[in-house]
């Protein structure tokens, strides 16, 4: 049950969360990404760096990834396509992906870029917080605490 990083746009105080945790609980963690990375050390620690393209990484992560996993991405449509899979999902604020809200999830993100488009909407997520830090890394114990012993 290893652990696949989106890590394009994870801020580093996530990757070093995800990083002490796959060493502490040993478990396997990927980060694939478009550009190099910088990562500890670690046996349980692993990077791969994919070309550049439209959704390289996604597809990276979908053709290694299997049930049972946990997928940590923004990106709803590799959310939805890894809960089919029988993923576990969330994101980067720890807010989990789930078969009940990912219809909602995706709309709402097809509605936001639609107005995106015409030119409503200019802003983008709210800044990442230390309440977000704490709410991701406490999903993430809670899911290994569930999972990394099976």
């Amino acid at each position: 049950m290893p652990i696949w990083v989106d890590a394009d746009a994870c801020p580093v105080p996530i990757k070093e969360i995800l990083c002490r945790a796959a060493t502490r609980w040993q478990v396997e963690t990927t980060f694939i990404a478009n550009h190099a990375i910088n990562l500890p050390p670690s046996p349980y620690i692993k990077r791969r760096q994919v070309p550049l393209g439209f959704d390289v990484a996604d597809n990276d992560i979908m053709e290694q990834m299997t049930k049972g996993d946990l997928v940590i991405t923004q990106d709803i449509p590799l959310a939805a396509e890894a809960i089919e899979k029988g993923a576990d999902v969330f994101n980067l604020r720890g807010q989990a992906f789930t078969k009940e809200n990912i219809r909602q999830r995706l709309a709402m993100r097809n509605f936001m870029e639609e107005m995106r488009n015409a030119g409503q909407v200019t802003g983008g997520p709210a800044p990442f917080s230390q309440t977000d830090r704490k709410e991701f890394a406490d999903k993430l114990d809670r899911w290994l605490q569930r999972n990394a012993r099976k």
